[in-house]
């Protein structure tokens, strides 16, 4: 018989749930599965950074983290922002970006956004798991959260007054120890504005005005190119059995990226 102060104790742990298995949308033939926990409760918040540092991700209330069979693909990165210098190719990009005006607003989402996040998805992830997202599922995604969540927008400055036209938007959340990169969209009509990788660069120094050592950045996956983009930025932090870890650098770094969203 349990009695009630271990109910107590154990009424504040997190249940973790086995996801089935289905195909991976990283790497073909492979078999993807989820191991998750709901936040829920006055600690949602220190549960979330504890299982951030863990290797989990969030998405709305939900935290999660790969749990595939023979396959240890997907690794866990963060960037150390005090370390990071910026290379030839993103100071480039920084001073393309020089005229967007960022703002940062609270977990709130818009119809303006969500029609920049269709033509993202209708351009970049036809036929992926959000393609046939619809505006309450966009909101969903953007509010129900049980942590500290912003929205950064980058937007052209107008020249008539008033806000500019929304270019891109990153939803982020703010940990103990950093910003985690919940998921990033841009307009994919500017890709010579590098946009993703600009908001990478604008989430590293606004950690650093805000004295947080990290941006978590979601998960590298070894064998994708999709995620290659990830290892441009370092110097990067990689979660292993033994811990976070320095990640080294590749000899030569990949092509410019298309730098795709960061839900994973």
């Amino acid at each position: 018989m349990v009695d009630a102060l271990t109910e107590h104790y154990l009424s504040r742990l997190p249940q973790f749930f086995l996801t089935p298995g289905g195909a991976c949308p990283y790497l073909p033939g492979k078999v993807e599965r989820k191991v998750f926990a709901r936040l829920i409760g006055p600690q949602a918040s220190r549960l979330n950074d504890a299982l951030t540092h863990s290797g989990f991700r969030r998405s709305q209330m939900i935290a999660y983290r790969p749990a595939c069979d023979a396959c240890t693909a997907c690794v866990s990165v963060r960037l150390v922002v005090n370390e990071f210098t910026p290379n030839r190719t993103m100071k480039r990009v920084a001073k393309r970006n020089s005229d967007l005006v960022r703002s940062t607003t609270l977990a709130e989402a818009t119809r303006e956004q969500f029609a920049l996040l269709q033509t993202y998805l209708a351009s970049r992830h036809v036929g992926g798991g959000m393609s046939d997202m619809g505006l309450f599922d966009y909101v969903a995604m953007v509010e129900e959260t049980p942590v500290e969540t912003m929205l950064v927008e980058y937007r052209q400055k107008s020249e008539k007054g008033g806000p500019g036209k929304l270019l891109a938007c990153a939803l982020t959340d703010t940990l103990q120890d950093g910003l985690s990169m919940v998921y990033s969209f841009f307009d994919p009509s500017m890709d010579a504005r590098s946009l993703g990788t600009h908001m990478i660069m604008d989430h590293i120094e606004a950690a650093r005005r805000m004295g947080l050592p990290y941006v978590y950045l979601g998960y590298w996956v070894r064998g994708s190119r999709k995620m290659d983009y990830k290892i441009r930025f370092q110097p990067l932090e990689s979660l292993s059995t033994d811990g976070w870890q320095r990640l080294p650098q590749p000899v030569s770094a990949p092509a410019q990226p298309t730098a795709p969203g960061f839900l994973k």
